[in-house]
């Protein structure tokens, strides 16, 4: 009898491992420093990848108050504004508009010896599409942000 439900048991093993292998879960690492730059310039996530998480580790020394490092992500074409309408903002909201549908994705500021992470559904990224990865701490975004490239 077990001789018979052995093919169908590997099988169903081999189709449960055929799905998961097409949708995967991608991670990435990158340091933020004090001294206002990423490790990083540029992140590639590959198009079969569901969900990316961005692990964001602060190698520095200073407080978050001080020198405190985020990660965001949106659109290129909204990358300025959203730096410019942080200048605004407090670090309670960690220097971003509330509720903004311009950011796909963002960490906490953190500060030195510091780190955090966010995952969000790649579902929210088009293969091809122009993304920015940013700081968004008062003055920190213009030189503090890289490529994000899907697909």
């Amino acid at each position: 009898m077990i001789r018979h439900f052995l093919p169908l048991l590997a099988l169903a093993a081999l189709l449960s491992f055929s799905v998961s292998a097409q949708a995967r879960h991608c991670a990435i690492t990158l340091e933020g420093n004090d001294a206002m730059q990423f490790n990083l310039h540029t992140i590639r996530v590959p198009g079969d990848c569901e969900k990316l998480t961005v692990t964001l580790v602060h190698t520095g020394r200073l407080a978050a108050a001080v020198m405190g490092h985020n990660w965001v992500l949106s659109e290129t074409r909204h990358h300025r504004e959203l730096g410019l309408a942080g200048g605004r903002m407090k670090l309670a909201d960690d220097y971003l508009p509330r509720g903004d549908a311009r950011v796909i994705a963002h960490t906490p500021i953190i500060g030195g010896g510091q780190r955090t992470q966010v995952t969000f559904a790649t579902s929210a990224l088009r293969r091809g599409g122009d993304y920015t990865f940013f700081c968004s701490f008062p003055g920190h975004w213009n030189m503090m942000k890289g490529r994000l490239i899907f697909g």
